[in-house]
């Protein structure tokens, strides 16, 4: 049975730190950037809705459904965002990973495949888990293509599943990754950033 507790993950020019407080001010600029809570389709807070996030993250992690992480680049030392597991099935060995978001500066960069690399490692390496699951909003076209750009299965689509921030309703797509399948995702992902730093 996993056992999923705060951990500091760094690699491949980013850092995972175990979400806190402290966080509060570089989340609220990295979200500024790009004024990213206006898309109605993904959970970002607005800066003021930033220490409540924080507040409803941490609740998570005290109830054993979700850890969550504040994004460092350490090329600058600035936090750019946010990621998480959640929805933690100890029972299965399962999480999922979402809740994720950068400022608009470093989305299309190396960080969401550096940080993905980590957060599977992570689950499949150290934690044991059999599956790892992620999921967007039906609306959200460019989480989709990044998911299955990791090499994720697209599993389905629930219908009517999740209140969006707005009250209207998402349908979720699913996807997921097994453990069976994660060295050929590891090999793929270490590629991708391989030949990232190649054209730097």
């Amino acid at each position: 049975m996993i056992t999923p507790v705060p951990i500091t993950l760094e690699g491949n020019g980013v850092r995972l730190e175990p979400l806190s407080e402290n966080h509060r001010d570089g989340l609220a600029a990295a979200a500024s950037d790009g004024r990213l809570w206006e898309l109605w389709y993904t959970s970002v807070p607005s800066p003021d809705d930033t220490a409540k996030y924080i507040a409803d993250a941490l609740t998570g992690q005290k109830s054993g459904q979700m850890l969550p992480w504040a994004v460092r680049d350490l090329e600058t030392y600035t936090i750019v965002g946010s990621t998480r597991y959640h929805d933690i099935v100890r029972e299965i060995d399962r999480v999922e990973i979402g809740y994720t978001w950068y400022g608009a500066k470093w989305q299309r960069s190396q960080v969401n495949s550096a940080c993905k690399l980590l957060l599977l490692t992570h689950a499949f390496e150290s934690l044991g888990c059999k599956v790892v699951g992620l999921r967007t909003d039906n609306f959200n076209f460019a989480s989709q293509r990044a998911i299955e750009a990791l090499g994720a299965k697209k599993d389905g689509v629930i219908r009517h599943h999740h209140p969006r921030r707005d009250g209207t309703v998402r349908d979720s797509v699913m996807y997921s990754i097994l453990a069976a399948e994660w060295p050929d995702v590891k090999r793929h992902l270490a590629l991708r950033l391989a030949r990232r730093k190649s054209v730097e």
